[in-house]
């Protein structure tokens, strides 16, 4: 990886994300309309593992067989489902536009829980640093060694681990977490992080002041590298980069045009 130095925030910080596909948007990367639901993905797993139909039923937790729709036949066939969502088309576009400027395309605007994140996170790393007992360094912003994925990595522990520190303040996002112990929604970019630094587990914390009374301020959890997870991660974000390719390549040469 390469470790850039720098305050999340800052204009050094922007400049060096500019055009890059960044961990906090893979989620976004991955998205997909008209694709499988989250059994349907798990059963044309098991089948492309050569499970049979029922044992690849039971894998996916359902009661009966998915219907094999074409969608279901394609997926076992390997071949590709699905199209971007427009939400990860308007986010493919604006890399494009800032690889071709090389500049960031948002000229450094902040919405208010962007705000708020960066002023609690050293708050949010000293009492982790604290519940966990470990020492964070701060690690500013890191990228592949192509430089077309990075993140913004909150800290790094040791030699092998590392964290991200979330600031909530809507319920929404907050009774998964602290009520159910629900990390879903951030794992892509968990694991992200870990491809992006080759580390072997990172911490997720969730930090909430308002909570300080009955010392639940400080939520965190270890999660391990699950290099399956990665994997196909991977080869979403190379799909969803090929896309950005795309934009950039069109974009220029309509300008080529006389």
């Amino acid at each position: 990886m390469i470790l850039i130095q720098c305050a999340q925030g800052s204009e050094e910080w922007l400049q060096a994300r500019a055009g890059v596909i960044t961990a906090s948007m893979f989620k976004t990367c991955r998205e997909r309309v008209g694709g499988l639901t989250a059994q349907q993905a798990l059963y044309v797993a098991a089948i492309r593992e050569g499970k049979s139909a029922q044992e690849a039923a039971a894998a996916a937790e359902c009661k009966t067989k998915p219907r094999e729709t074409e969608t279901v036949r394609r997926a076992i066939m390997g071949l590709p489902i699905g199209d971007f969502s427009d939400a990860a088309k308007k986010y493919a576009f604006r890399l494009a536009i800032e690889r071709i400027s090389g500049k960031p395309l948002n000229e450094g605007f902040e919405t208010w829980q962007m705000k708020r994140g960066h002023e609690l996170e050293p708050m949010a790393r000293a009492r982790h640093e604290e519940e966990a007992g470990v020492i964070v360094e701060t690690a500013g912003f890191v990228t592949t060694n192509d430089a077309c994925f990075g993140a913004s990595a909150d800290g790094l522990i040791g030699n092998d681990g590392g964290s991200e520190y979330k600031c909530l303040v809507s319920p929404d996002s907050l009774m998964p977490v602290l009520l159910n112990d629900d990390i879903a929604e951030y794992m892509d970019q968990i694991q992200g992080c870990m491809w992006i630094t080759g580390r072997k587990w990172w911490h997720y914390g969730l930090y909430c002041p308002a909570l300080a009374d009955i010392k639940m301020d400080m939520y965190w959890k270890h999660i391990e590298r699950d290099d399956d997870y990665i994997e196909t991660l991977e080869r979403d974000l190379i799909a969803f980069r090929a896309l950005v390719l795309q934009y950039e390549s069109t974009l220029r040469r309509k300008a080529a045009k006389p």
